[in-house]
């Protein structure tokens, strides 16, 4: 019997820091859709954000390691960092097709990145390779793609937690430690970092 391949969500972001409303998206993809496995990507800087609050890549990978290694369904990439720059998803995809032939890459999103997709490099041969995992996010429907046959919509649970949030109350002294991962806490209180 040949083997079927494996079905990769790729979870792309800065992670800055990932928290729990990143988590419970991935392990809410893993559990109640057809994926096999879930694969947080480390970004790099993105040149349409501020890079003032923007942690340096090794520690953001570092801190999505420590979140997930005790899951065995979670991994952690940092395959832009080596890319050239600035990243773009159809690059890391064409990299990573062809270094893991035998899975089937599967990108995860929120319909707000999906009301935007129209202004990604490619996005026309994305949608024609490969498959895009939506969940919901307030105040976005997804626009002109939302019915898109490569777009599959999951209905996973609203999540109202931002990086942003996590880090102006972080600045703002306040003690959120169950926002974030017990390992991730720890990192950042040691650290110092967003104060």
């Amino acid at each position: 019997m040949l083997n079927t391949p494996k079905k990769t969500g790729l979870y792309f972001g800065s992670f800055n820091p990932i928290h729990i409303g990143h988590l419970a998206i991935a392990n809410y993809m893993f559990e109640f859709t057809d994926l096999d496995e879930i694969c947080f990507v480390v970004s790099p800087h993105n040149p349409l954000k501020s890079k003032d609050s923007l942690l340096a890549n090794h520690h953001r990978y570092a801190m999505a390691v420590r979140a997930t290694e005790d899951y065995y369904p979670f991994q952690v990439s940092n395959v832009e960092f080596k890319l050239s720059q600035p990243s773009y998803t159809i690059n890391t995809l064409t990299v990573l097709s062809e270094k893991y032939p035998e899975k089937q890459f599967v990108l995860i999103m929120g319909s707000d990145n999906l009301n935007s997709f129209h202004k990604w490099k490619n996005y026309e041969v994305i949608l024609k390779l490969y498959s895009l995992y939506v969940y919901p996010r307030r105040g976005s429907d997804g626009g002109d793609l939302k019915n898109h046959p490569a777009v599959e919509w999951i209905d996973a649970p609203l999540m109202e937690i931002s990086s942003s949030f996590i880090r102006n109350a972080i600045h703002q002294k306040k003690d959120i430690r169950f926002f974030l991962p017990e390992k991730v806490f720890a990192y950042i209180d040691e650290m110092g970092f967003y104060r």
